[in-house]
């Protein structure tokens, strides 16, 4: 005979009071976290739609006459600016060449579409301008139905404002854009040749001059390390009748060098030198420096 277990239940137990409180704030939680995930997708719509609702698209002007293209772009509610102007062999005079933004790009109303218009094939002669002044070129420009492009300068021998080179060169064929651009001479004399100082500290006073000789600079000053003294003619003793005697100065004599080494120089060595520099060398050697005596007593 088989055995039947029966199982008691006992009785439910309520939830605590600290449980329904967690309960309740977990769904307060949660209905608060999706309320604000609903918002900020909202304000991300939003967004997108204020920032790329109102864009147009800018439509294909190539190969369109500036009227065409005109048009066009106030169609789409935009701007049509001509930038620029180039030869061209593929695509027939006074039609649009190239534009900026592209094709089929998104832009914000009334924005500047610019377009660089077709001249054609080159047509006529780049004129020769070297050794014009630089109004004379202008002209000669100008005459060719061209356009003056950048002016440069350069220190050149010679007159001021001459054309030294130009870009493109004359009777240039096949040149993208109708313009010249010029080199130009400022009328400023080359720049003098630049030497490297050579290094003279520790070498004697005839080893300065001839290592300056052999590097081609000229040694304009040297001036020597001296303490001037003051040597009296006579003691500082009385004399009856007459007053003791007072130092004064004389003309100094330039002193004689009479050997030495170059404890310092100016330029210091490694510097750039030109033969128009006043290089200094600071010597330590013996030489008769001038002295300030004593005048005689009366």
């Amino acid at each position: 005979m088989a055995l039947r277990v029966r199982w008691k239940r006992g009785p439910l137990k309520k939830p605590s009071w600290r449980m329904l409180q967690a309960r309740r704030y977990f769904h307060i939680a949660m209905t608060v976290l999706a309320m604000l995930s609903v918002a900020l997708v909202s304000a991300l719509l939003t967004m997108r739609l204020a920032i790329h609702g109102s864009e147009v698209e800018v439509p294909n002007l190539s190969g369109l006459t500036l009227e065409e293209a005109a048009a066009m772009t106030s169609k789409a509610r935009l701007n049509l600016t001509l930038e620029n102007k180039f030869y061209s062999t593929t695509v027939p005079s006074g039609r649009v060449l190239s534009q900026s933004p592209s094709a089929g790009s998104k832009v914000r109303p009334d924005w500047h579409v610019r377009v660089t218009e077709s001249m054609g094939g080159q047509k006529v002669s780049i004129p020769d301008t070297v050794g014009m002044t630089e109004r004379d070129a202008a002209m000669a420009v100008r005459h060719a139905l061209l356009d003056l492009g950048a002016l440069a300068h350069i220190p050149a021998p010679g007159s001021s404002e001459m054309v030294l080179a130009q870009t493109p060169p004359p009777n240039a064929e096949g040149v993208d854009k109708p313009q010249v651009s010029l080199l130009l001479s400022s009328g400023e004399t080359l720049t003098t040749k630049a030497y490297v100082m050579p290094n003279l500290v520790g070498l004697t006073w005839h080893e300065a001059q001839t290592r300056m000789s052999a590097a081609g600079l000229r040694l304009v000053a040297i001036t020597p390390y001296v303490a001037p003294e003051v040597i009296p003619s006579v003691t500082a003793a009385q004399v009856v009748g007459q007053m003791a005697p007072v130092a004064v100065p004389v003309a100094p004599a330039p002193p004689v060098l009479t050997g030495g080494t170059v404890t310092s120089q100016l330029p210091l060595a490694g510097a750039r030198v030109t033969g128009a520099d006043a290089i200094k060398a600071y010597l330590n050697g013996a030489h008769n420096a001038p002295a300030v005596v004593a005048a005689p007593s009366l």
